[in-house]
């Protein structure tokens, strides 16, 4: 193995921090993980950092010991590594970076007139998940750590920070911290301005930029492995500093790069705890507050249609079925499970039967909801079979998706001609592929690394740092030298599938009023 064209991507997920190590032929040669969970404290979703340095450094000795376990050597040293996260959410720390307020993650959604006005003063839509949005609110609240504020980053600017000294942010994640201008490609200028005009008005001396860190595109350097960094991964000592790292991406962006979706015309679905589709466009859409312009990895800009809530409920569900079938007698792997329940709900109603479900863990904001109660119903004479529950959790996470797609496929008339679908919602064969199909009215194409997802996509950023050629864009990159000879799959749902999820769609809808009212009675 060339140990110098290999590269890693790491990357931190709502439930599980991933690593794949890429040989030099851009194959997953091994992989580690580490699983964790959020937590709800005093009305908050967040993460302990601990946690996250912890689950780092966990996550590297499995990838280390599958790399030994397959060569029979140590990893010692690669050609790159790209720290991947959850986008969003708010990390202030002070000057000398001691954290300043827990990690508040893209889940929560107290930030709606934070997001409103912001939206207002830059008619821009700021989505309540956005860490400009979670400032603004800590700002409105008086919240005393902001006296002390010196930096605002993001998860995976952080992890970065901690493996290179260097603050900076992929320019696909730094789209959601706070707008950015595709051209520069930087934060936009005139919102900078503005909002550095309100913070003056409420008696803060800083600047944004001052707070932010550095916007770089993908194929920048962006630092390299320090000492410290080497031994927070490896407390053992064998890997060596100084290996090159690429700008700090979100799961949004290595979503695009994994599934060879960064050209306008391209469109793609990552399908995790969350759940969000993204379009890249050659125009900027109107404002819509169900849908985000973020940019992908190069700075291209994106129409995304993001959800809170995607496979979350599904885990719950399944996981309990599991428990039942062990408790029955049945030795079945938790893998094993969602597979055949998944291939399950292709025998069940295309329009479920009757059944319905929300998946709301949390709020969810295409639909309005500020908090969420998963909920299960169906009317008195609808069959309660295992194929028709299944597929209506399917239909469930892919509900409100449809909904915000609704929005830029009919009133701004993006057409979506394909989708490439990732993540592990699709590691079941055809089943999720033709779920997406029925709910978009479009084809949907799953690649035979589909069920890497994050941190693939992240060692690819990494790859394209030190191996593309000088002018060699992105765009041309993935498509000559990664993606040219990739095994791939396109499926179209039946027109009865397709009518079948309208229908469920539109008692989905119907019934939004009995989640509004589980919220409110549920406590």
């Amino acid at each position: 193995m060339d140990w110098e064209k290999c590269t890693i991507g790491l990357e931190l997920g709502s439930t599980r921090i991933k690593a794949v190590l890429l040989d030099e032929r851009y194959q997953p040669a091994a992989s580690g993980s580490f699983e964790w969970e959020n937590r709800l404290e005093n009305g908050i979703w967040t993460y302990d950092l601990a946690d996250a340095r912890a689950g780092m450094t966990a996550c590297y000795r499995a990838l280390k010991q599958d790399v030994l376990d397959k060569t029979g050597e140590p990893l010692r040293r690669v050609g790159a590594i790209g720290v991947s996260g959850m986008m969003h959410g708010y990390l202030p720390f002070d000057g000398s970076w001691n954290q300043l307020a827990p990690f508040r993650t893209w889940r929560n959604t107290m930030t709606g007139a934070a997001a409103e006005a912001l939206s207002r003063l830059f008619r821009f839509n700021i989505p309540q998940r956005w860490t400009i949005a979670h400032l603004y609110h800590s700002m409105q609240a008086r919240e005393p750590h902001l006296s002390r504020l010196a930096h605002l980053t993001t998860l995976a600017g952080y992890m970065h920070f901690l493996l290179t000294g260097v603050n900076v942010l992929g320019v696909g994640e730094a789209s959601g911290v706070f707008p950015v201008d595709s051209a520069a490609p930087d934060y936009d200028a005139a919102a900078l301005e503005a909002f550095d005009a309100l913070a003056a008005k409420d008696g803060y001396p800083w600047k944004l930029r001052d707070l932010l860190p550095h916007v770089l595109p993908a194929g920048t350097p962006a630092g390299s492995l320090t000492r410290e960094g080497a031994l927070l991964l490896d407390p053992d000592g064998d890997l060596q500093a100084g290996i090159p790292l690429c700008p700090p991406e979100g799961d949004a962006g290595t979503g695009m790069v994994a599934t060879n979706a960064v050209r306008p015309g391209t469109g793609n679905v990552s399908a995790g705890t969350s759940g969000f589709a993204m379009l890249v466009v050659d125009r900027l859409p109107g404002m819509h507050p169900e849908i985000d312009m973020v940019t992908t990895p190069a700075g291209a800009p994106v129409a995304m249609a993001h959800c809170n809530n995607f496979t979350g409920d599904i885990n719950a569900w399944v996981g309990l079925l599991s428990d039942a079938a062990a408790l029955l007698g049945a030795d079945c792997s938790r893998d094993e499970a969602f597979s055949r329940l998944f291939r399950a709900s292709l025998e069940g109603p295309s329009d479920c039967g009757g059944l319905l479900s929300f998946n709301y863990i949390s709020g969810e904001h295409v639909t309005g909801m500020t908090e969420g109660r998963p909920l299960f119903a169906r009317l008195p004479d609808a069959p309660l079979s295992l194929p028709a529950f299944m597929r209506t959790q399917i239909y469930s996470a892919l509900a409100s998706l449809a909904l915000g797609l609704r929005i830029l496929t009919e009133e701004e008339k993006v057409p979506i001609r394909r989708l490439c679908g990732h993540g592990g919602f699709f590691r079941t064969p055809e089943v999720g592929q033709r779920a997406l199909s029925a709910a978009t009215g479009a084809p949907v194409t799953v690649m035979e690394t589909a069920g890497e997802g994050g941190p693939y996509g992240m060692a690819l950023l990494a790859a394209y740092l030190i191996r593309h050629e000088a002018g060699e864009s992105l765009e041309d990159y993935l498509d000559r030298r990664v993606f040219s000879g990739v095994p791939s799959v396109t499926l179209s749902a039946t027109p009865q599938e397709r009518e079948g999820f309208l229908r469920f769609l539109e008692t989905y809808k119907a019934a939004l009023t009995v989640e509004r009212e589980a919220v409110k009675a549920i406590r």
